[in-house]
């Protein structure tokens, strides 16, 4: 037996006939006080129960027991809210994106509302986005449509003029005044976004999340705040902070880990979020090569969201008062430009999708202690648009075997919106590197499912005595599962802290 010192506080629960890991034994494990107390073989799983009374043991008949999944990268109240906008993913041309917007416009009326729809992909349409085919499509309501990749909104007139930019020549806005455009539409009210992003939280943990890093823009810890204080979120929540509330968060003397709100621990302050550069669907992200077709002109090899000098003050900055960066960063002149900041400063944090790397960059995350934030789903999602404008870089595109194999840590998230918070798809997804017919999309960059597991449990291989009691019970082993059950992997229960956030107990 394998015991945790100290006498455990009542209530108990024995986790019995479960098996420890993908491929493991079978065990009992006992929880107490919100952590793993006990790992016993399982023929003593009924003497240990009977040793602590009021026990409670949930026999689990074989199935598999492993640590929590974590989504460490996802804007929370987008996702909440996308899951009730209209739907534009797998739209192949701008009108294909008109005629979905006539028709809901149709079955779901609101006079004076603005339509919200997100998950349109323009990089390979035959035709552009343009504010005359949605104002032909809806004429007197005003439309705005998100992109995929969060990087740019396409507005029809009427939603051109709400927000004082009627003269805007096409209607498709990129990076800052994209969001600056979604930030002057009509918010929905606390109540009402607290509530989705709760229920998008218990949807999380009905596919095994445990806990998530909230990268949603804007005053993330208030938001938390305000949240913890009506009720424990169904995962635990790592809130980041952008560089307009860094010094609020400094003069108040938060630092990456420490507790908001009422929430028991759950919910705690994260990394402040940077930008070098945007994304690439919108041929944004900063390239050291052009894009094809973009040669000679002024973004040719995309845009520098945040100069180096300015980004090493804002990470120096952050890092003094104990706030660790997480800096967005696609491109491959991109990424090294985060790797500098991070060797000038000197400091532990974050690469926030690592999409494309140069060769002499992949071992500089473990010889700097940087972690690489990446989405798996994404690069299946854009192995076409990485083909044609990455075209004869993509050995290096979504490196994650290159980068585990120079030393590197990773972590998966979704970038929800961007792809669903699900973290079996990015399992999957890295497992595979394909979600359709099609073969393997650079094959040698292939993760076994150890190691796409642990990346999707922030590093956890394993269920040891002492850790917190975040623990996912599936139905099926990964290591066995196939490709498509991998993808849709039966959930049977969640734990979080000790307490059931999934399940039938």
């Amino acid at each position: 037996m394998t015991e945790v010192a100290g006498t455990p506080r009542r209530p108990v629960l024995t986790l019995g006939r479960v098996r420890l890991g993908a491929g493991g034994p079978l065990v009992g494990v006992r929880v107490a006080d919100g952590r793993v107390t006990h790992v016993v073989p399982a023929q003593d799983t009924a003497g240990s129960a009977a040793a602590v009374a009021g026990e409670q043991v949930v026999d689990l008949d074989g199935r598999i027991l492993l640590p929590g999944l974590w989504d460490a990268h996802v804007h929370l109240a987008e996702w909440a809210s996308a899951r009730r906008r209209l739907d534009l993913s797998g739209t192949a041309s701008a009108r294909e994106v008109a005629d979905r917007v006539r028709a809901h416009g149709r079955t779901a009326p609101g006079v004076g509302t603005v339509l919200f729809g997100y998950g349109f992909r323009d990089g390979l349409w035959p035709d552009a986005p343009d504010k005359r085919l949605l104002d032909a499509a809806l004429p007197d309501r005003p439309v705005a449509l998100v992109s995929a990749d969060l990087h740019a909104v396409w507005l029809n007139s009427p939603c051109l003029a709400l927000v004082g930019r009627g003269d805007h020549p096409t209607g498709l806005v990129r990076e800052a005044e994209g969001h600056e455009v979604l930030s002057a539409l009509p918010e929905v009210p606390d109540g009402t976004l607290d509530a989705w992003v709760a229920d998008a939280c218990r949807a999380a943990a009905a596919r095994g999340v445990t806990g998530v890093v909230d990268f949603q823009y804007g005053d993330t810890v208030g938001a938390w705040e305000r949240r913890s204080a009506q009720a424990p979120p169904a995962v635990r929540v790592s809130a980041a902070v952008y560089p307009s509330h860094l010094d609020a968060a400094v003069a108040r003397g938060l630092r990456t880990g420490s507790r908001i709100g009422a929430s028991d621990g759950l919910v705690r302050v994260g990394p402040l979020k940077l930008f070098t550069d945007g994304s690439l669907n919108t041929r944004t992200a900063l390239c050291r090569d052009p894009y094809p077709g973009l040669e000679g002109t002024d973004g040719a090899h995309g845009i520098e969201q945040t100069a180096p000098d300015e980004l090493v003050r804002l990470m120096r900055r952050a890092a003094a008062h104990g706030i660790e960066p997480a800096v967005h960063a696609i491109g491959d002149r991109a990424n090294t430009v985060a790797l500098d900041a991070f060797e000038a400063v000197r400091c532990r944090g974050r690469i926030e999708h690592a999409q494309l790397l140069g060769p002499e960059d992949l071992p500089r995350f473990a010889e700097l202690d940087v972690t690489a934030g990446v989405q798996p789903r994404h690069a299946t999602d854009d192995r076409d648009v990485a083909d044609r404008y990455w075209a004869g870089r993509t050995s290096r595109a979504f490196a994650y075997a290159g980068l585990l194999a120079a030393g590197a840590r990773l972590e998966f998230g979704s970038d929800a919106p961007v792809s669903p918070l699900d973290p079996w798809l990015a399992v999957a997804s890295a497992v595979t590197r394909t979600d359709d017919d099609r073969p393997a999309w650079h094959p040698e960059q292939c993760l076994p499912v150890r190691d796409a597991l642990a990346a999707a449990a922030r590093g956890r291989r394993l269920i040891r005595v002492g850790d917190p009691a975040d623990l996912v019970v599936v139905d099926v082993d990964p290591l066995t599962a196939a490709p498509d059950t991998l993808r849709a992997m039966p959930v049977h229960a969640t734990m979080t802290a000790g307490r059931w956030t999934h399940g039938p107990y």
